[in-house]
């Protein structure tokens, strides 16, 4: 009996460290963002504390820092075209790497991370 309840915990832990990992995964690559941003968005945005120019009217990643973008509206902004930005044709990993760059650069704490695949609207009655 104590070893199947020991598989049944092992198995569980186990489970979890795969879940873990997943989620793990999803989550965007911040260095690899900013790597991304210096050969991408450095043309138009200051993306670094080191960078001396930039177009007078984009903002830089400080800002959209500061605003506090939440990561789903931020992705999708990146996602979809629009001018004058040019359609880079990211992938969704690259998308999740510059804006989990963004958010670093942000020094307030960060919002806790919302699962994936769920919806902020909630169901209405009747």
């Amino acid at each position: 009996m104590l070893t199947r309840i020991g598989a049944a915990l092992a198995a569980s832990l186990a489970g979890a460290l795969v879940l873990a990992n997943v989620g793990a995964a999803n989550a965007g690559d911040a260095a690899h963002g900013a790597v991304i941003a210096k050969r991408w968005c450095a043309s138009c945005h200051v993306v670094a504390s080191d960078q001396t120019n930039a177009m007078a009217d984009a903002p830089s990643f400080f800002d959209v820092a500061a605003r506090h973008v939440d990561k789903k509206r931020l992705s999708a902004f990146l996602a979809n075209p629009h001018p004058p930005m040019p359609n880079m044709h990211l992938s969704r990993k690259e998308i999740d790497d510059i804006v989990s760059y963004i958010r670093s650069l942000d020094p307030r704490p960060q919002p806790p991370a919302e699962p994936e695949g769920k919806d902020e609207a909630l169901p209405k009655k009747g």
